[in-house]
């Protein structure tokens, strides 16, 4: 059978590999009264003469920063795109809270954001959050209530809030402040058509939590994109893990941000390309989308050379210097894996070599 070559992910700068431990630890701050504790990963490529972006990632209702890595691990991206990654961990392995509690973790991921800022420099443009499941959730919370720090947003099996819930107090709802984003902000999210999760289902829950269509034309509306979007399917290149992807662009929004949704339809609560849907690496889409865009909007929105061309690129005239896995260990060339081929023009592309 003639071989195939699918390019799923494009256009990292191209650093040397490090060890992926040797920069990481674990940290804690006293918030409100209460000691709370996060993960840093720093890249060894960082460079103090340089702003970095932040990488926020929230983990599931349950679970703690170290599991989240497990989930969604990406240091590898950071050697290679050179960000700080930020694993917190909620209060009781939760992020949205009521009565009896009083947390507000808005203040809290806030808080982390000052503490780093004081030590590394740190690109307040760029600051980006995502986050699986109640973490999802909490990461348009994020976009809605801490819009002055944060730029763009992903969420992977968590749906956003309906307004009515997240303003009615508790014990209906949470007592927050209705959905008010002080710019226009990139979004992405990942949903599956057969998430039963209540908190995460695709058709939504009314009146608590907003529909998959339903959240792509409220931050359509907040962006003034496009009103239609711009649909293609995306290769199902693991025809065994019985889901598809399908990718639906809304576009040329204020600033020039854009809405994107990946519908993973036959995904249950999943994060793609750690379980569930093998199609696509939810980490590796997740950088490549929020990274185009800063607190301002689309990079280079003006420049008539947006950051924001998707689609396959034809690179010319470039070496390969190396081939590495997922973990960002050499590797030789193999087939029906994902791998990244790192270029001597800086790039780094992720392809699948289906026999």
């Amino acid at each position: 059978m003639t071989n195939k070559i699918l390019l799923l992910i494009l256009l990292f700068p191209l650093f040397p590999l490090f060890s992926i431990a040797q920069n990481q630890e674990t940290r804690t701050i006293n918030y409100d009264g209460e000691i709370r504790e996060y993960i840093i990963y720093v890249p060894s490529i960082y460079n103090s003469s340089n702003p970095t972006p932040l990488m926020f990632s929230f983990h599931g209702g349950g679970g703690d920063g170290q599991g989240m890595i497990g989930l969604n691990d990406m240091r590898p991206i950071a050697d290679t795109a050179n960000f700080i990654a930020i694993y917190p961990s909620g209060a009781d392995g939760a992020w949205m809270h009521k009565v009896p509690t009083t947390y507000n973790d808005i203040y809290f991921v806030e808080a982390i954001i000052d503490a780093l800022s004081i030590e590394f420099n740190v690109d307040d443009e760029r600051i980006y959050a995502c986050g699986y499941s109640e973490g999802g959730i909490f990461t348009y919370e994020l976009a809605c209530r801490l819009s002055n720090r944060i730029a763009a947003v992903a969420s992977v099996s968590g749906s956003m809030m309906t307004d009515t819930y997240r303003n009615d107090p508790a014990p209906n709802g949470y007592g927050f402040p209705v959905c008010s984003p002080s710019h226009p902000t990139a979004i992405m999210f990942i949903p599956g058509t057969i998430d039963m999760n209540p908190h995460s289902m695709y058709n939504g829950l009314s009146p608590y939590y907003m529909s998959a269509s339903e959240i792509s034309t409220y931050w359509s509306a907040q962006n003034n994109t496009n009103l239609s979007p711009t649909v293609n399917p995306v290769p199902d290149v693991n025809t065994s893990d019985g889901s598809t992807v399908e990718r639906s662009v809304w576009e040329d929004g204020d600033n020039c941000v854009r809405v994107e949704e990946l519908k993973v339809t036959g995904g249950d609560h999943d994060w793609p390309g750690t379980f569930g849907n093998m199609d696509i690496s939810a980490s590796n889409e997740i950088w490549n989308f929020v990274s185009k865009f800063d607190i301002n909007g689309l990079i280079d929105c003006n420049s008539g050379n947006p950051t924001s061309n998707y689609g396959i690129i034809d690179f010319q005239n470039r070496n390969v210097l190396e081939v590495t896995d997922i973990l960002g260990r050499r590797t030789k060339e193999l087939k029906n894996i994902p791998l990244y081929y790192h270029y001597d023009d800086g790039t780094v592309v992720q392809k699948i070599i289906l026999e």
